[in-house]
């Protein structure tokens, strides 16, 4: 496996070959490695980028204290049989006076575009500079972060890029908590009361099932449950159509429920596919 620093030299490893690629912030965890798993099916060099992008941080969030582990992340992916890991200076991929940015119109406002203003800005831009930089043929995102694999593919259509967007399945710890690099700061109760958000989505998920079409009243349910735990406080909650992010008048079709948490001062997402 080799390490890459330089955009030149990563263009240079990828060419003429049919790649798999997995963008990530590093500090990876089983839901990552799911993903490279992924494009291995898809492809013949699979390669992962860990670069923490401060373009989608905004001005009070955790940039600074994201956690960052490269040897721990390049031991894991060696494991795996990953070919390249593109892992660049800030300045590598935005070199003093860069005033270009991608923004996807719509579905960059909404859920976490509403509490992160700016955020999906920086993810549409550097996700842009490193389908440029890799030339993927599949590029591997995961579900748990709904909204930003629909702003992706969006922007891959409009912008006509030539990639297959992949979305793979949440990966989810034994109490259905799923996986994320963020959940390192938890501490033992806040991890413990992150519980209440998987059995959130079962309790709107089981009142769609029992025939509740009222988008409200299948909100209140999963509301219930998160309200019931005292170390969590709410963000958002939403049931929205699952492509387009718009509010519903009723549950039919293909619907997201999506959800933002905050443990203590660790924000968590999640969200579930729900069908009428």
């Amino acid at each position: 496996m080799e390490i890459v620093r330089t955009v030149a030299a990563m263009r240079a490893a990828v060419a003429g070959r049919r790649v798999g690629f997995v963008p990530t912030m590093g500090y990876l965890h089983e839901g990552h490695l799911s993903l490279v798993r992924e494009a291995r099916a898809r492809a013949d060099v699979v390669v992962v980028s860990i670069f923490v992008n401060p373009t989608q941080f905004g001005p009070n969030e955790d940039l600074a204290r994201y956690p960052r582990d490269l040897e721990r992340d390049v031991a894991m992916l060696s494991k795996e049989g990953v070919d390249l890991v593109f892992a660049p200076e800030a300045n590598e991929i935005y070199p003093a006076g860069a005033r270009t940015f991608v923004e996807v119109e719509g579905l960059s406002d909404r859920l976490e575009g509403a509490s992160r203003p700016g955020h999906f800005r920086g993810v549409a831009t550097v996700v842009t500079k490193l389908f440029e930089i890799v030339r993927p043929e599949v590029a591997v995102f995961g579900q748990k972060d709904a909204q930003q694999a629909l702003v992706i593919r969006r922007m891959v259509r409009d912008l006509m890029i030539d990639v297959e967007v992949v979305v793979a399945p949440t990966k989810r710890d034994e109490d259905g908590v799923a996986l994320s690099s963020r959940n390192v700061y938890l501490s033992a109760d806040e991890r413990r009361a992150a519980g209440a958000i998987p059995r959130a989505l079962a309790a709107a998920r089981r009142a769609l099932a029992q025939g509740e079409r009222d988008p409200e009243r299948i909100v209140a349910a999963a509301r219930a449950v998160l309200d019931a735990e005292p170390l969590l406080r709410l963000d958002y909650l939403a049931l929205v159509d699952a492509e387009t992010l718009d509010p519903l008048e009723r549950a039919r079709g293909e619907m997201l429920l999506a959800v933002a948490v905050f443990a203590g001062k660790t924000r968590l997402i999640d969200n579930e596919v729900l069908a009428s």
